[in-house]
């Protein structure tokens, strides 16, 4: 069983299981939806980030773990929830 926010993230990349096994992966973007993985990761430290009171070289290790996962994974973007 998938938690809700995976589940809303394979919905926004297509993924419909409302009818049989072969239509809900017609229409998924396996590569967005493992984009929008990625992303959700790298907001989840900036939410610990902007969360906490962090001595200047705490937050930099954080920001330079955001830009880690980002070239790690090769993603272009860092659209932010909002921009869906």
């Amino acid at each position: 069983m998938m938690n809700e926010r995976i589940r809303e993230l394979a919905e926004q990349a297509g993924f419909d299981d409302r009818g049989s096994n072969h239509t809900a992966y017609m229409n998924f973007d396996h590569e967005k939806f493992a984009e929008m993985i990625v992303l959700e990761c790298m907001h989840e430290c900036l939410r610990m980030q902007l969360g906490n009171q962090y001595t200047p070289e705490e937050l930099l290790f954080q920001t330079k773990y955001r830009k880690i996962i980002k070239e790690h994974f090769g993603v272009k973007n860092e659209g932010f929830r909002s921009e869906k």
